[in-house]
């Protein structure tokens, strides 16, 4: 992007999490006009700033809770954007929630921008990324150009897709459930392993080895030291466990096909077995699923 468009071009940042900040940063040290709005003292000053910025992101937090899905911040902040300005949803959201909010908001243009961003590699990420997706709630010209301007503004990327916003809502939910599956399949196989007495990182490489495969999540036992975490089994972190309950509601409730629900319940408690025993994101557990969690089957050690 040129610089003089840089400087035509105001962009907002609400939330200033690790998302919403490493985004921030990235697009400031670019040379963009930009303003960060969060709840924080530092920030919180700025929100009537938002309105003046052209392109405003949401980074805000998504919880599941025992309760079920709650997006309700995103639906709360995105009213400080400015009319006629474009809101992008970094958050994740169940599909149908970005049509939903634009039907809520008529007079700006809501669009969804997954983030595939990874907390020990959030700004390299950010910098670098393997793709940009912009989803429309509205297919007709006006939101496509829309989508254009997100992309110009965007890191750019090897690929970049204008779609549906119900695709790429869908598409975030797939890309991490993915990687969810892709652990536990990994500590079955390690389990098996172990058995065994074989060295699992030859048996990890050799399966990692298939370009279908890839050796990310390979790694049974898990510990981002740098992050503050704890060492342990399992499908873990912010991401993982929140989305993969939401997802599984959901499926429960658009779908409900009972061999479906079967395969989720297993993948599900076999994951929370692994993160229990191994004493895993235990408050990451608890937020999401509550007392649930207390149950022996889990917590029993096999």
């Amino acid at each position: 992007m040129s610089n003089s468009v840089q400087q035509q071009v105001k962009i907002g940042f609400i939330g200033q999490g690790w998302i919403g900040k490493n985004y921030a940063d990235n697009f400031e040290e670019r040379g963009f006009d930009i303003v960060r709005y969060s709840a924080e003292i530092s920030h919180a000053k700025n929100k009537e700033l938002i309105k003046d910025c052209d392109i405003v992101f949401i980074a805000v937090p998504t919880p599941s809770t025992p309760e079920g899905f709650d997006d309700s911040i995103v639906r709360e902040t995105i009213k400080v954007v400015g009319r006629g300005k474009i809101a992008v949803i970094k958050s994740t959201v169940l599909p149908g929630a970005t049509a939903s909010i634009q039907k809520e908001n008529p007079s700006i243009f809501v669009l969804h921008s997954p983030e595939f961003l990874r907390e020990a590699s959030a700004r390299e990420d950010v910098d670098h990324p393997d793709s940009n997706i912009v989803g429309i709630p509205v297919d007709d010209p006006r939101w496509r150009k829309a989508a254009e301007k997100v992309l110009e503004v965007l890191p750019d990327a090897p690929y970049k897709k204008i779609c549906r916003s119900e695709e790429s809502e869908l598409a975030k939910y797939g890309r991490n459930l993915f990687l969810y599956w892709k652990v536990i399949f990994t500590n079955l196989f390690y389990d098996v392993a172990r058995y065994h007495k074989i060295d699992w990182s030859v048996v990890a490489e050799n399966i990692g080895a298939d370009p279908r495969i890839g050796m990310s999540h390979m790694q049974p036992i898990h510990h981002q030291k740098h992050l503050g975490g704890t060492p342990g089994r399992g499908a873990g972190g912010h991401c993982f466990i929140k989305d993969f309950a939401a997802f599984e509601q959901h499926y429960r409730r658009v779908v409900g096909n009972p061999f479906g629900v079967e395969v989720l319940e297993a993948l599900r408690e076999k994951n929370l077995h692994l993160l229990l025993t191994s004493g895993k994101d235990l408050d990451l557990l608890e937020s999401v699923y509550g007392d649930l969690i207390q149950d022996t089957r889990f917590t029993k050690r096999v």
